[in-house]
């Protein structure tokens, strides 16, 4: 298992679905993360903007940061629900994906993440995530 706070601390390489996805933590701290997206062709539709899917996994990517920063050494974490609206369409380039815990509870947090790009909002995610 890779601990994402060694990860956040640049010890350990992150974890094969960030590098998959091109997704760099720039910053996790008191349950606020920020990354960088470096969206190539990859990640593209037919009609050339980023699936919504992937967009999506960037924001639980990003969330996983923002549970990683707050959560206790013997403390893991689940994603209950994750929710997508999306704004505008994300295009080739570069993006920045924030994400904030909105409420901790004792076993449930409510995490909210935007995906920017050129200080434009494209999506808004929400999500419920299970503390274990």
């Amino acid at each position: 298992m890779i601990d994402l706070k060694q990860v956040i601390n640049g010890t350990v390489e992150p974890p094969a679905c960030d590098q998959t996805l091109c997704i760099r933590v720039i910053s996790a701290t008191a349950g606020d993360a920020i990354c960088s997206w470096k969206i190539d062709e990859r990640f593209l539709n037919g009609h050339q903007v980023v699936m919504g899917g992937y967009i999506t996994s960037a924001a639980d990517i990003t969330m996983a940061y923002s549970m990683a920063s707050v959560l206790e050494e013997n403390q893991i974490f689940s994603s209950i629900n994750i929710q997508t609206t999306f704004l505008r369409p994300l295009r080739l380039g570069n993006a920045v994906v924030e994400s904030t815990i909105v409420k901790k509870g004792r076993k449930t947090c409510y995490v909210e993440a935007t995906i920017s790009q050129n200080e434009q909002y494209v999506a808004k995610v929400t999500s419920s995530i299970l503390v274990l």
